[in-house]
């Protein structure tokens, strides 16, 4: 299980960047042309922006510079998130990052100067914009927290400044943190964070996983002031930011651009802490009782339902599943599929310094790319379908929304990768008639999708709530407060049923979802929404996937709340969230029949 470098690894499970520009020499020139539009732009349009026909011209013209900015940003920075080791990478991004941070300090006079333009003449903008005419309404509406143009500027100019929590986080993580092997009954076993996250957290062998979790947890341990640290210098600043702007608190603040209520957040949070948490905890005496255990530990939480039933998965299995699963949604998406794996939108390689768990970024009307650390592994091609549901969205939305207007709300943002989860699974159950493979498939839904977006990140949410509302008070954080949060937020959930070992409450450490304001709780906000919309098409066939699809190209048109009544469905109440929590209840149900017509054991 040994990290290669990545200079060592097989170019063909790496991601082909040349995709965004064939050579560095093209994107250093894309970048000094960029500069130069950019001069031009601000000497066009600075002081003159009190009209409509102005207004819309400037965000016309500035939306192809934003393009080969994301061009730029998006060619460095994926290098550098497959190898946080390579200094020259690194040095190469913070030079291209100063560079984007000053252009758009350059161009910070628009939002302010739109603002300060008669009343009559945004009204005028509003209707004359086509591509832009959502992102004015939006500047309209943040009119209250804005700043002056000067301090906008200023605040614009240090955002790489602004940054620097989440930047040591991921430095410290990627490439500062070292783990010592350790050794089971004389074996010595390479540990490292992909390793632990994508293997041994799987282990079946319960003395290798409960060990893994033992020297993992102690690294982490080592790093834990310094990791508090960064977090606490986020937190704050976001309060502080929250304050300058004049929003009521820092969750209004957070809470504001996904265009969502406090309610429909702490939803989420609430009601899954009180009615999921019986389920899963049947779920965990299932697993308990399946391996025997003295006793079910959180260490034990991510086993197999079936250990000896779980057959590994090759990079090009994963293809022939992934387009076979999702062949529902048309032509077009299994076409996008195959470009996916055919052209190297996929970084599949396991290599020292590389990011880990997964994430899809696109390129506006051009193509995504995927990373994700593969380890032959079904939960792998899960991880596949979710990020390439970010990448059919992707595909939908730039195809029928400007630039301004592709981006959808974060609150559903995990709804169309989700979606492919469900998908996946659904295909699979319906491949052949067999008890002990439907409930492997089953339980790689609970244990992957469910699992992770509805307890993983779930309890992400609620200790993230926790911490806000500290900081909201006037305090701070802390290694020993975060802790003493994270041990709480796992008992509350877990209950009786699975013991919280030492080390445990170090899980916060893991997340770099934290320095993105509030985000974690949005995966179970979209899987609520993709859940439903998956039973819809169970039940209605087509009528349900074209209302998904226009769900997926509608973009960021609408607010959440319209959105998913594209989808065909009402988030302001409670109803697609209890029916969820309900169907995943059903599932484990059916996990725990099978498991005693198979293997005699009952609960």
């Amino acid at each position: 299980m040994e990290l290669a470098a990545r200079k060592d690894v097989p170019v063909e499970q790496t991601w082909d960047l040349s995709l965004i520009f064939p050579d560095e020499k093209t994107m250093w020139e894309t970048l000094e042309n960029t500069k130069t539009e950019v001069k031009r732009f601000a000497e066009t349009y600075a002081g003159k922006l009190n009209t409509a026909e102005n207004i819309v011209r400037c965000l016309d013209e500035m939306e192809p510079i934003y393009l080969a900015i994301e061009r730029v940003w998006g060619y460095t920075g994926l290098a550098l998130e497959a190898d946080y080791t390579d200094n020259a990478l690194r040095e190469r991004d913070a030079k291209v990052s100063d560079e984007i941070t000053r252009m758009r300090s350059d161009m910070a006079f628009v939002d302010s100067e739109i603002l300060l333009a008669p009343e009559e003449e945004l009204k005028a903008a509003v209707e004359k914009a086509k591509g832009c005419r959502i992102y004015i309404q939006d500047l309209i509406a943040k009119k209250a927290h804005m700043l002056s143009p000067e301090t906008e500027k200023v605040l614009t100019a240090l955002s790489m400044s602004l940054d620097v929590p989440y930047t040591v986080y991921n430095t410290m993580k990627l490439a500062d943190i070292a783990f010592d092997p350790f050794t089971v009954d004389g074996k010595e076993y390479t540990l490292g964070y992909s390793l632990f996250e994508d293997n041994y957290e799987l282990e079946a062998d319960t003395a290798v996983r409960r060990a893994a979790f033992r020297a993992f947890y102690g690294t982490l341990r080592k790093y834990q002031n310094t990791t508090a640290t960064a977090y606490n210098a986020c937190v704050t600043q976001e309060k502080t930011m929250s304050e300058l702007r004049k929003y009521g608190n820092v969750f209004d603040s957070l809470l504001f651009d996904q265009k969502v209520t406090r309610e429909m957040y702490d939803r989420q949070i609430d009601v899954i802490t009180e009615r999921l948490a019986p389920h899963m905890r049947k779920y965990a005496r299932l697993l308990g009782r399946k391996y025997g255990l003295d006793k079910m530990t959180f260490a034990d939480l991510k086993i197999a339902v079936d250990p000896e039933y779980d057959p590994k998965v090759t990079i090009a299995e994963s293809h022939n599943l992934v387009r076979e699963a999702l062949s529902i949604l048309g032509a077009d998406y299994t076409d996008m599929v195959d470009r996916a794996y055919r052209e190297r939108w996929i970084d599949f390689a396991r290599n020292v310094g590389k990011s880990t768990g997964g994430f899809c970024s696109g390129i506006y009307r051009q193509n995504s790319f995927i990373l994700l650390n593969w380890n032959d592994r079904m939960a792998d091609v899960f991880t596949i379908a979710h990020e390439l549901g970010h990448a059919g969205q992707s595909m939908y939305s730039d195809r029928a929304q400007s630039y301004y207007d592709n981006d959808p709300s974060t609150y559903l943002v995990e709804a169309p990768s989700t979606m492919n989860e469900l998908l996946l699974a659904h295909y699979l159950t319906h491949t052949k008639e067999d008890k002990r493979f439907r409930r492997w498939v089953l339980s790689s839904l609970i244990s992957n999708t469910y699992y992770h977006n509805f307890v993983t990140h779930l309890r992400e949410a609620w200790y993230q709530r926790e911490v806000y509302r500290i900081i909201d008070d006037g305090g701070s954080v802390n290694a020993d407060v975060l802790n003493d949060l994270f041990r709480k937020n796992l008992e509350l959930f877990w209950g009786d049923d699975v013991e919280i070992p030492e080390g445990a409450e170090l899980t916060w450490m893991r997340q770099p979802h934290y320095y993105m304001g509030l985000y974690p709780y949005t995966y179970s906000a979209g899987l609520t929404v993709a859940t439903q919309a998956m039973l819809r098409i169970e039940k209605e066939g087509e009528s349900a996937v074209n209302d998904w699809k226009n769900f997926l190209s509608a973009g960021g048109t609408q607010d959440p709340a319209g959105l998913a009544r594209i989808a065909g469905f009402d988030i302001t109440t409670n109803g697609p969230l209890n029916a969820t929590i309900d169907y995943i209840g059903s599932v484990i149900d059916e996990i725990c029949r099978l498991t005693e017509e198979i293997d005699g054991i009952r609960l």
